[in-house]
């Protein structure tokens, strides 16, 4: 299995971590405020995740950010080439209090996040799911919740998914990130908020 780490503590992030915990998966989650500051997060999620520098997260096979819009680039700034690394995109270009649009000037928001880290293969997902949803279980009704992801990079894809596999959810790949963002992205797209299952 695949190193991982989470660059991002709030809602999202966290979300992911306690998806990950739940499946016994190792992580490192970080924050811009220290391994120090997670002390309670991490006694909540158990002993698969831990506290680390961002530099520690950033490091690992498969890096997961999930940070506010107007942070990003100074969470992602100075870190090393991702040097053909996966790196998921959980973020949309929004954020409260006042969750007024981010202007992109006509590129999707990956378009944009791809730019901020140089040498990864972006996977665009985590990010349409409401943070409860993602931490829940994705068993529902008798099927699994579908969690959409698109990128570029096939191989970076296919690694993707079968994490997604792993934490219990339906992937769905939505094709190139170009597509795929538009179509999963907050606000704009037409999948944010749909809480789908596949039956059978």
């Amino acid at each position: 299995m695949p190193s991982i780490g989470i660059i991002g503590s709030g809602q999202i992030g966290t979300a992911i971590a306690t998806a990950l915990a739940r499946n016994g998966i190792p992580a490192t989650l970080s924050n811009s405020r220290g391994p120090e500051s997670l002390k309670d997060a991490i006694n909540a999620l158990g002993s698969s995740i831990i506290a680390g520098t961002r530099e520690e997260a950033a490091s690992k096979d498969i890096v997961i950010v999930a940070v506010n819009w107007s942070k990003l680039p100074e969470a992602l700034k100075g870190l090393p080439n991702f040097d053909e690394r996966i790196v998921i995109d959980a973020n949309n270009p929004i954020e409260a209090p006042l969750f007024k649009p981010a202007d992109l000037h006509e590129r999707s928001s990956s378009e944009v996040f791809v730019d901020l880290v140089p040498g990864a293969r972006v996977v665009k997902t985590f990010n349409h799911l409401q943070p409860h949803l993602v931490a829940g279980d994705p068993a529902s009704n008798g099927g699994k919740r579908v969690l959409f992801f698109s990128g570029d990079d096939g191989s970076a894809k296919a690694e993707v998914g079968r994490l997604i596999d792993r934490l219990g959810f339906f992937g769905i790949d939505l094709g190139d990130l170009s597509l795929g963002t538009r179509l999963a992205q907050y606000p704009g797209g037409a999948l944010p908020g749909l809480e789908l299952i596949k039956i059978g």
